[in-house]
């Protein structure tokens, strides 16, 4: 692939990264005791709500520095889907009082991109194990 599109996706991989970090921290900051009641109050499970806050902190931090990218922006694009569906649907696209789901679907958009196209550039994963796609493009074009 090219160059362009390799810092493209760099790009959504870190900004998908850090917003998740922070999402994930503030989750553990707030007690994920009160997330767990939370989830039940809306009518989910409280123990997701601990799956959830471990996916954002660690699900950041891989994206971040790149290691299993497809899998965790898989893992956060199931975590959007999942607060599409049990809160923010109600609320519309663009919520009136509270936030609608416009930014979960963004969210969504950008690790599904991260899904079918990974991000190897400045990745911990080309580092420890190569990429072979680069590789690969590289034979072609040359």
């Amino acid at each position: 692939m090219g160059q362009k599109y390799e810092v493209s996706l760099l790009i959504i991989r870190v900004v998908l990264g850090v917003t998740f970090l922070l999402h994930g921290i503030a989750k553990f900051q707030m007690g994920l005791g009160n997330v767990a009641g939370w989830f039940e109050s809306i009518g989910i499970m409280g123990f997701l709500g601990y799956i959830v806050a471990f996916i954002e902190l660690l699900g950041g931090i891989a994206l971040i520095v790149g290691i299993g990218t497809r899998i965790f922006s898989a893992l956060i694009g199931f975590t959007m889907i999942g607060a599409i569906f049990t809160s923010k649907l109600s609320i519309g696209f663009i919520g009136a009082e509270a936030a609608g789901y416009e930014l979960d679907v963004a969210f969504l958009a950008m690790a599904s991109v991260l899904v079918i196209s990974g991000s190897a550039l400045l990745s911990l994963d080309g580092k420890l194990f190569g990429n072979k796609d680069e590789n690969t493009s590289t034979k072609i074009s040359a």
